[in-house]
């Protein structure tokens, strides 16, 4: 499989598990904003709408302000499905498809609900950490993934020195 195969793969996989954890969030428990629920000692279910971007930076309480973030969103998507069509890292494929399934996921809540459903608060020893979503994850993973593949998977590979060609 090719590379970009695999991360519109793993994009769309993206889409659709963050899109359909919100859903049930929303529809199927019907959580109310700022509810929580304890899942265990250290994860909680609890519903926060982010009107920004990551860590509720630049918040857009006007619908010009939330067109201009999804404008963001779709330009940025755009590039990166423009990288993904030309990667040949298998791993590269597909940390560029979970960012760009997370981005689409973020920028569907966007469209749909005014602000990022945001539900996963994981605390330990009295501190919440900041509450994400599966898109956010995904986006993150990606990230560190390209990264590796960037800075290490390279160096791990073996040598083609001496190959004729």
């Amino acid at each position: 499989m090719r590379a970009r195969s695999l991360g519109g793969l793993v994009a769309l996989a993206v889409l659709i598990v963050d899109q359909a954890s919100k859903s049930w969030l929303l529809y199927g428990l019907k959580m109310a904003d700022h509810e929580r629920i304890s899942v265990t000692p250290f994860l909680d279910f609890a519903l926060w709408r982010n009107p920004g971007i990551s860590f509720s930076l630049f918040p857009q309480e006007t619908a010009t302000g939330r067109w201009i973030l999804l404008g963001l969103t779709l330009g940025a998507t755009a590039l990166l499905s423009v990288w993904l069509w030309r990667v040949h890292s298998k791993l590269a494929g597909v940390a560029l498809g979970a960012i760009v399934g997370g981005a689409l996921g973020n920028g569907y809540d966007r469209f749909a609900y005014n602000s990022v459903v945001d539900f996963l608060d994981f605390h330990a020893l009295g501190y919440h950490f900041y509450v994400f979503n599966g898109a956010d994850s995904a986006i993150t993973l990606g990230v560190v993934l390209l990264l590796y593949d960037s800075l290490v998977a390279d160096r791990l590979a073996p040598s083609r020195a001496g190959e004729g060609g």
